[in-house]
C-alpha cells in the first residue's frame, strides 16, 4: 500500500483574494524545506500532498515540517483506489495496534463512488469490529481515534487516523523583513523563532566584545542562529566588534549609564545595518521589567535613536513563559551555556532603572558617536547558515 502525507493550513484561509500568493509561498517554503529527499509534490483544494517518498525518508520529512511556518496540522495517510474493498483493507492496516474506542468518518468528494459517506463509514466501521472486536469498540462521540476517509475525484482515497500539529502561523516571507538583536541569551531566540512563525523573513545581528567574550561565546550564538534558521529557511548573522564603543563609553560616561548607552548605540547599529539590507522592522526579545534595560523609560531610551519599527514579540512574556517556547524549539540548553556576552562587560553595580533621557543625550555627547558606529560596521563579520 503506498503511503502520502497530507498537509493543511489555517489561517490563510482569511486572506480572500490575496489567498493565492499565500498558498504559493507555503507551496515553495515546503518544497525548499523538502529539498534532498526523493517524492512528488502536488497541491490539493486547502491542501498539500507529498507522495512517492521512501519509508525511510518519511522521520526526515515529518521533522521538516514540524519547522515550517503555516502549516498547521499533517497526517500520513495510505493511498488507495477508490474501491471499497481496498478502502476496508487500508482502515483494517491502520487500526492494527491499536485499542479502545474509535469511529469512522468519510469524506466523498467523489460523488459517483457508492455507497454513499454515512454508508461506507458504516460498513468500514462493522469489518473494523469483525477484525478486532476484543481491542476495539466504537464510540461516536468520546472516541480514541478517528479513522478518517478522504475519498477523492481523482480517483484515489486516503485513509488515515493521527493528526500532528504544526507551527502553525503564516508562510515565511509573507510579513517583510526584520533585523533580530541576538544576545545568546533565552529570550531574542524565541523573539526571532516567533517573528518567524508570523512570516517574517529576518536577519541576525549579534555584538561582540573580543577578548571580554571569547570564541565560545560566538560560536553559543552562532549555534543559537542555526536553530533559529531552520524555522525561518535559512539566516544570516552579522557580528558586530563592540568592544571599543563599550570601552569608550566606560572611559567617558558615568558607570551607571553603561547599559543604557550600550543599548542606544547597538539599535543605531542596527537600524544602518537594517536599512542596507532592506529589513524593514528591528526585532529584540526585551521583556518589559526583567532587567534595568526593559523598563518602559529605558526602552524609550533606545527607541528615542531610531526611526525603523521595533518588534518586542516577548514584551508581555514572563520569564518561565519564554523558558518554555525555548525549550520548544530547542534553544534553551544552548542559551543558558556559561558564556558571557557583551552586555555583561563593564556591567554597573547599580545601573539606571528609570533613565532620564535629556541626561543620556547629555552624556552621550562626550562620545563620537558616527566615528564609532563606522569603525564597528567597517569590520562586520557574516555568516550564511
Amino acid at each position: 500500500m503506498e503511503s502520502a502525507v497530507i498537509i493543511r493550513y489555517c489561517e490563510i484561509h482569511l486572506k480572500g483574494k490575496n489567498r493565492s500568493f499565500f498558498e504559493k509561498l507555503l507551496q515553495t517554503n515546503i518544497e525548499n524545506s523538502l529539498s534532498g529527499i526523493k517524492h512528488t509534490f502536488k497541491p490539493m483544494h486547502s491542501r498539500y500532498l507529498i507522495e512517492n517518498f521512501s519509508e525511510e525518508d518519511y522521520p526526515k520529512i515529518r521533522e521538516r515540517l514540524h519547522k515550517i511556518a503555516g502549516v498547521h496540522t499533517f497526517s500520513r495517510a495510505l493511498v488507495v483506489p477508490n474501491d471499497l474493498e481496498r478502502i476496508i483493507d487500508a482502515a483494517l492496516e491502520i487500526c492494527k495496534g491499536k485499542s479502545g474506542s474509535f469511529k469512522v468518518e468519510t469524506n466523498r468528494a467523489d460523488k459517483t463512488f457508492s455507497p454513499n459517506s454515512v454508508e461506507t463509514s458504516a460498513l468500514v466501521g462493522g469489518k473494523i469490529l469483525e477484525k478486532f472486536e476484543k481491542n476495539l469498540k466504537v464510540s461516536v462521540k468520546n472516541a480514541d481515534f478517528t479513522v478518517n476517509i478522504d475519498i477523492r475525484e481523482d480517483g484515489k482515497t486516503f485513509v488515515y487516523s493521527e493528526t500532528e500539529h504544526g507551527l502553525s502561523g503564516m508562510p515565511v516571507g509573507s510579513s517583510g523583513r526584520g533585523l533580530l538583536l541576538i544576545s545568546g541569551g533565552i529570550d531574542s531566540p524565541v523573539a526571532g523563532f516567533m517573528m518567524s512563525k508570523r512570516g517574517m523573513k529576518i536577519d541576525c545581528i549579534h555584538f561582540h566584545s573580543f577578548p571580554y567574550t571569547g570564541e565560545a561565546a560566538k560560536e553559543k550564538v552562532i549555534t543559537l542562529t542555526k536553530i533559529i534558521g531552520e524555522y525561518n529557511g535559512g539566516i544570516n548573522l552579522y557580528v558586530v566588534p563592540f568592544t571599543e564603543i563599550q570601552e569608550e563609553i566606560h572611559k567617558k560616561c558615568p558607570e551607571e549609564y553603561m547599559i543604557t548607552l550600550m543599548r542606544r548605540f547597538m539599535m543605531r547599529i542596527a537600524e544602518r545595518l537594517a536599512i542596507s539590507l532592506g529589513d524593514q522592522a528591528i526585532i529584540t526579545g526585551e521583556s518589559l521589567g526583567q532587567v534595568a534595560s526593559q523598563t518602559i523609560e529605558s526602552i524609550t531610551s533606545s527607541n528615542s535613536v531610531v526611526k525603523m519599527p521595533v518588534l518586542r514579540p516577548v514584551i508581555a512574556f514572563d520569564k518561565l513563559d519564554i523558558i518554555a517556547i525555548a525549550n520548544k524549539i530547542n534553544t534553551y540548553e544552548t542559551s543558558i551555556l556559561p558564556y558571557e556576552d557583551c552586555c555583561t562587560v563593564f556591567l554597573p553595580k547599580f545601573p539606571l532603572i528609570k533613565p532620564n533621557l535629556e541626561k543620556v543625550v547629555k552624556n552621550e555627547s562626550n562620545l563620537d558617536i558616527d566615528g564609532l558606529i563606522e569603525k564597528a560596521m567597517s569590520n562586520i563579520e557574516k555568516y550564511s547558515f
